[in-house]
């Protein structure tokens, strides 16, 4: 769901091991928040997350995707 007009967070239903740190997040960035949430962010916030990857988009377009309505995202291993 969208949260605080800068990201998207939704539960994973399972726990992970987190390593987080204090960062930045910056647009298209992929975190992990207390070991059982995957956020995606469209903005920009300071707080300690685990990073899992980065969408690999123009900023606009992960803007245009993220910043409107909730997104589903599938997970493969």
């Amino acid at each position: 769901s969208i949260y605080s007009n800068f990201e998207q967070v939704g539960p994973l239903g399972f726990n992970l091991i987190s390593y987080d740190t204090r960062i930045t997040s910056e647009i298209g960035d992929i975190f992990l928040y207390n070991s059982n949430n995957i956020v995606l962010f469209y903005g920009e916030n300071t707080w300690s997350y685990t990073r899992l990857g980065k969408i690999n988009m123009d900023d606009n377009e992960i803007i245009d995707l993220l910043s409107k309505k909730d997104v589903t995202i599938t997970i493969h291993k």
